[in-house]
């Protein structure tokens, strides 16, 4: 089985594999999963909860008369 010094040797071979160019992009979209995983998140826990009743504020209008029917 793997060390913790194995496992950091590995990790250290990897970097300079991929290169040193590549890793600030891969640490930017990193970052950038993460922020639309937290929003994703917060907006999922805003939301309402199932089976709330949702009401929308508005004046009722009552008709004259019916509308015809085509």
């Amino acid at each position: 089985m793997f060390g913790l010094s194995e496992l950091a040797l590995i990790l250290l071979v990897v970097v300079v594999v991929l290169g040193v160019k590549k890793l600030p992009e891969l640490t930017r979209s990193a970052g950038k999963a993460t922020r639309i995983f937290k929003s994703e998140a917060r907006a999922l826990r805003d939301q309402d909860p199932p089976g709330a009743e949702k009401v929308i504020p508005g004046t009722v209008v009552e008709r004259d008369e019916p509308s015809p029917r085509f």
